[in-house]
């Protein structure tokens, strides 16, 4: 598929893309790389104090970018009816920039086919957040992203852009350093 080559070949050298999740529309890179984290945060013009949550392919990829994953996040994620973004205490293994001050970072296995070949194809997480200037509403489709987001990045997926569905945010949970234990944030 051409949007997975192309996008690979702008991730591989940090750059940034435009592309439909399981949610709405993001803003990704490589979640590993702290240059390309950082490019995002100028394009949306947002505080760097503000994380931005990560996209995995599965729980063994997730394995590799949180210290512990619980028996309630599994519970969770397999339970879960719509995606669901998990809060994690202790990331790992990725661009220090995405990590909270509380060394925490919100991921989400993604089941939406194209995300999910490109993140199994890359290898590596994306950094996901939604397509707009923060303090902006998300888009809910394609045709609401603004020409400055658009014209930000280095590629922008064609997969999906005709789909007129409305999209949602995923839920949010966030996990306590005490097993078993989390709070619903949205």
């Amino acid at each position: 598929m051409e949007d997975i080559e192309k996008s690979l070949e702008v991730l591989n050298r940090g750059g940034v893309i435009l592309y439909p999740t399981d949610t709405v529309w993001g803003i990704g890179c490589d979640a590993t790389c702290t240059i390309a984290v950082e490019r995002i945060y100028a394009i949306k013009r947002r505080c760097e104090t503000r994380a931005m949550l990560v996209l995995v392919d599965g729980l063994d990829m997730l394995a590799q970018y949180v210290e512990h994953i619980p028996a309630i996040a599994v519970q969770l994620i397999n339970e879960a009816t719509r995606p669901l973004t998990i809060i994690y205490p202790k990331a790992k293994n990725l661009a220090s920039n995405i990590i909270a001050s509380d060394g925490s970072t919100g991921i989400r296995i993604v089941n939406e086919p194209f995300c999910n070949a490109l993140i199994k194809t890359f290898g590596k997480p994306l950094v996901s957040t939604s397509a707009n200037i923060s303090g902006e509403s998300a888009p809910a489709t394609f045709d609401e992203i603004s020409e400055d987001i658009r014209s930000a990045v280095d590629y922008i997926v064609r997969w999906r852009q005709n789909d007129r569905l409305r999209a949602t945010p995923s839920s949010i949970v966030k996990l306590s350093e005490d097993e078993g234990i989390y709070t619903v944030i949205r």
